[in-house]
């Protein structure tokens, strides 16, 4: 670009433009699970893409800073992270626009635009897709853990209610720590119960099985990496909420197990 488009109509570098596009973009890759190198990567290549001379950005588990120049000119802004959660089709279309953003040629406006665009067009599979996966994954898990074949098709089953119930449950924007504790409660409770009354004799690993969708694999995974790549702060909120979703997990397995304790 040359330095007349550089400038806003007050003479100055579209500093405030390009950070947020660029904060955009960072959000939407923490909210898609990213970890925090590929975060503090692709941020760069966004903001360096729309001009940005100089950047610093700072990650954290619910916000991010960013400081960005251009010449003698610098701002800093932060943007809130939501709800963390894994969505690698987004994280790749986000990835593929910033190799874009970085050959030039595009401002801040159409940039958001096109984050919006990826935001509406990314694709996602339907929730009976997810449910079966889901399924399928579980049963294999338990019958990898022990699980007799009469054990198998309960958490199956049990295991596609589970993430049905826990995707409606997160788009109507319910706690998801409750929304952990509410799922593996009716995921066990269903993996037990049908266990039992098809004659299988691992009832409880089958329990447990049904449940496996709720483990937090790619947070853990991302706790580890940032401790172990110099971000301690972030690893270990991170390792925190890890710890937590455990514990919530756990409570709604041990309801379920007293549950059908109890009317055996």
């Amino acid at each position: 670009m040359t330095d007349s488009e550089n400038l806003d109509g007050t003479g100055q570098p579209p500093l405030e433009a390009i950070a947020m596009a660029a904060l955009e973009a960072g959000r939407l890759l923490m909210e898609a699970g990213a970890s925090a190198r590929s975060v503090d990567e692709i941020v760069t290549t966004v903001a360096c893409g729309l001009g940005a001379e100089r950047v610093g950005l700072r990650v954290g588990y619910a916000s991010l800073g960013l400081t960005i120049g251009i010449g003698r000119f610098g701002i800093t802004r932060m943007h809130k992270v939501g709800h963390i959660g894994v969505n690698q089709s987004l994280d790749q279309a986000l990835r593929r626009l910033a190799e874009r953003i970085e050959q030039g040629g595009m401002s801040p406006f159409e940039a958001r635009a096109e984050m919006d665009r990826l935001i509406r067009e990314t694709p996602r599979h339907s929730s009976w897709v997810m449910a079966m996966a889901v399924g399928l994954a579980c049963a294999a898990f338990g019958r990898l853990l022990g699980a007799d074949w009469l054990g198998t098709l309960p958490v199956l089953v049990a295991a596609a209610i589970g993430q049905y119930v826990r995707r409606e449950l997160a788009t109507r924007h319910f706690n998801v720590f409750l929304n952990a504790t509410l799922v593996s409660f009716i995921s066990s409770v269903l993996g037990g119960l049908g266990a039992h009354y098809a004659g299988s004799q691992t009832v409880s690993t089958a329990m447990i099985a049904s449940i496996l969708l709720l483990v937090p694999g790619v947070p853990a995974l991302n706790a580890q990496n940032d401790i172990l790549e110099g971000r301690p702060s972030l690893g270990s909120a991170r390792a925190v909420w890890v710890a937590v979703i455990l514990i919530f997990i756990t409570a709604g397995l041990w309801l379920g197990q007293a549950l059908i304790a109890e009317g055996r």
